[in-house]
């Protein structure tokens, strides 16, 4: 409903408007007398972009007026009475200009163990794994994340396949010539048989001159296959884009995800009316600037991971990335807790797209 006197939007049950103060009843016993006539809201005002200055205990949502005392801490909140989202920044607190939400898909228990179970049982030593484990926790919340746009630039510089396989042949056939030289003359007897082998591959005598041929020619063999050459080194280019999420809230940070991207094409505006009632929305305690600094160094470890993946022998690596727009998602999250023989098992599951997104344990 709506302040007859000032055109605030106020959630159903409220006794006074938040924003002027009028009751939005009448008094019992001849008070303020109804009104005759619906009365048309007025038209709501632009909201200051810095509605008060941090370190504040008690402020009013911009969108609504309704009253919000952040815990202590806390730099992302929703207001639960409009859903506006409202973020701590340098210059006090100010509202968040693009807030979006992903659906509720995965909306009961049993969907969710759909999910886990097979995860958990999977192989042989995970038999009848969620069956023999107690659960301790399963929770669905709305969780903030900061979705931080990054291009990644990444320039690797490795050892071609076939200079490897070059590299590796070269040194096993010169440790066989080596080892098989030794083994000749050392192994082949004592006395002075076995001094004169040794005096020979030193390459004083008829056997160290072979063997000073054959190195020779494996040195060659190397050098054409990229070993010391300069055909080893190779210069590749690994370009990506992320909408990379950074949890916004401190106490989650241990599941943070490192290479996950929700379905954002499925988002939409924040409403908080299309949520249901029963699910909480969390508030969060990372600011959008720390968000952007963990994007960028997770964008960067991700972009190692991938390199090393690919790439057997890295010799260089260098990585430039470019933080672009952020955003506030509330996504729907399950979190799964069991215990199985004292082990702790932890799976977080995006309850938008069903898939997983941190698993622990298993």
């Amino acid at each position: 409903m709506f302040c007859q006197t000032c055109g605030a939007q106020l959630p159903d049950d409220a006794l006074f408007c938040f924003k002027c103060g009028t009751p939005t009843k009448p008094a019992a016993g001849g008070g303020r007398a109804a009104a005759t006539g619906p009365v048309a809201p007025a038209a709501p005002t632009k909201a200051e972009q810095v509605i008060a200055p941090s370190g504040v205990t008690s402020i009013k949502c911009p969108n609504c007026g309704a009253p919000i005392t952040p815990k202590f801490g806390e730099m992302v909140i929703t207001c639960e009475y409009c859903g506006s989202g409202i973020t701590l920044g340098s210059g006090g607190w100010s509202n968040i200009q693009k807030q979006t939400m992903l659906a509720l898909k995965i909306a009961d228990v049993d969907g969710v163990n759909a999910i886990i179970t097979p995860m958990m049982d999977k192989g042989l030593l995970h038999r009848h794994l969620h069956e023999d484990s107690t659960q301790e926790e399963m929770s669905l919340s709305y969780v903030p994340y900061w979705i931080v746009s990054v291009s990644a630039r990444t320039t690797v510089v490795a050892m071609n396949e076939a200079a490897q396989i070059g590299q590796t042949a070269t040194t096993a056939a010169l440790m066989g010539v080596i080892m098989g030289g030794m083994g000749g003359g050392f192994g082949g007897g004592g006395g002075r048989g076995g001094r004169r082998r040794a005096f020979d591959l030193a390459g004083m005598g008829p056997a160290g001159i072979l063997g000073g041929a054959m190195v020779g020619r494996i040195s060659a063999f190397g050098m054409g296959m990229g070993y010391g050459g300069g055909g080893i080194r190779k210069t590749e280019q690994m370009d990506a884009n992320y909408n990379f999420p950074v949890v916004a809230l401190k106490a989650l940070t241990e599941y943070q995800p490192s290479d996950y991207q929700f379905d954002l094409d499925g988002r939409s505006i924040f409403d908080i009316t299309k949520l249901p009632k029963n699910i909480k929305v969390l508030n969060g305690d990372i600011s959008e600037d720390v968000a952007k600094s963990q994007a960028k160094t997770l964008v960067d470890q991700l972009q190692s991971q991938k390199a090393h993946a690919k790439y057997h022998m890295i010799q260089q690596i260098t990585t430039q990335s470019d933080v672009g727009d952020v955003e506030l998602l509330h996504a729907p999250i399950w979190f799964a807790k069991f215990d199985h023989k004292g082990k702790k098992i932890v799976l977080v599951i995006d309850a938008n797209s069903g898939r997983v997104i941190n698993s622990m344990g298993l």
